[in-house]
């Protein structure tokens, strides 16, 4: 960073932060303390009214500001979420570029705009690095979620698993308390309190349908923490499959959830899973035909067997 960016930066800095040490400064920038003094003393012969105190610190005489830029909070959400994305989905630069990006967003945006703008990005988590775009009714339900989470307003919607529970059925009714909506590998989640579990679970909003905000009103649990929450991880069986060659770049562009690794071996390539059970990987593995071979467990190569065996009787 050169001293001009870094003098804008330091202002930026002071303007969000109110008052910070030379040495708080020297480190956010990576340089000197020394260069940090040399630093003020410029802005200040430049007329930018940098105040110091001995064993205070440095900070902006009050009623001074950058020159304003005006955003909606939609607008200030839309762009800070976006470098959000940017830090995720491109490269390292990229990534540091759209940090400073938000940092000076956020110094010039007003208080007011600035709060709200902090509320609703607080339910809004992006995590890794794969992703697809949100589209047709998921991105509907998005809609209704993010406001219903705002609002804290409850929900009710019709809810379908992929493998069906021990009685045979795919589909519940869910009312649940919203508490805020994760991305991770490509998929968005709902993060809530569900009343037929009565435990915070999550749910994929692809599977979700006939959404209603209800009119009762919900208080998140105590303690709860959007950031900071982890989910139990109860996908507790490995499966490996073998891949040939003629469809490795088939393979990886699905971009299965459960993948865990994918790596060249001698036969092929190995590509290791971890799922609830079997059934999650079934209809997938079947998908690729003789291309995929079971290796482990047994118990999803006689699944395999079977289905294979009423295809047969079917044709």
């Amino acid at each position: 960073m050169n001293k001009t960016d870094r003098m804008l930066a330091i202002v930026i800095e002071l303007q969000r932060k109110g008052v910070l040490r030379a040495e708080d400064l020297a480190d956010k920038f990576e340089t000197s303390v020394r260069t940090i003094y040399r630093d003020v003393q410029a802005l200040s012969e430049m007329g930018v009214p940098v105040a110091g105190a001995p064993g205070v610190g440095y900070s902006l005489m009050e009623g001074y500001f950058l020159p304003p830029v005006s955003f909606t909070t939609e607008e200030a959400v839309a762009l800070l979420i976006g470098a959000d994305f940017v830090q995720l989905r491109l490269d390292a630069e990229y990534g540091t570029k759209s940090r400073r990006a938000q940092e000076k967003m956020e110094a010039i945006l007003p208080e007011s705009v600035r709060e709200e703008t902090e509320r609703i990005r607080s339910v809004i988590r992006l995590l890794n690095e794969r992703g697809t775009n949100t589209r047709g009714q998921e991105k509907e339900t998005f809609e209704q979620l993010r406001l219903a989470i705002l609002r804290k307003r409850s929900v009710r919607f019709r809810y379908t698993k992929n493998v069906p529970d021990s009685d045979g059925n795919c589909h519940s009714e869910r009312t649940v308390d919203p508490y805020g909506l994760v991305f991770s590998r490509g998929v968005w989640m709902l993060v809530a309190f569900c009343g037929l579990r009565h435990d915070i679970r999550h749910f994929r909003l692809s599977r979700m349908s006939e959404m209603t905000m209800l009119e009762d009103l919900f208080q998140v649990a105590p303690g709860f923490n959007l950031q900071e929450h982890r989910s139990l991880d109860d996908r507790n069986v490995t499966v490996r499959l073998l891949v040939e060659p003629a469809i490795v770049e088939r393979v990886q562009e699905s971009d299965n959830f459960y993948m865990e690794t994918f790596e060249p071996g001698d036969e092929g390539w190995l590509a290791t899973f971890r799922v609830r059970r079997v059934e999650d990987l079934l209809q997938w593995t079947l998908g690729w035909g003789a291309a995929v071979r079971v290796l482990e467990p047994e118990s999803l190569r006689e699944r395999m067997r079977e289905e294979i065996k009423n295809m047969l009787e079917r044709y």
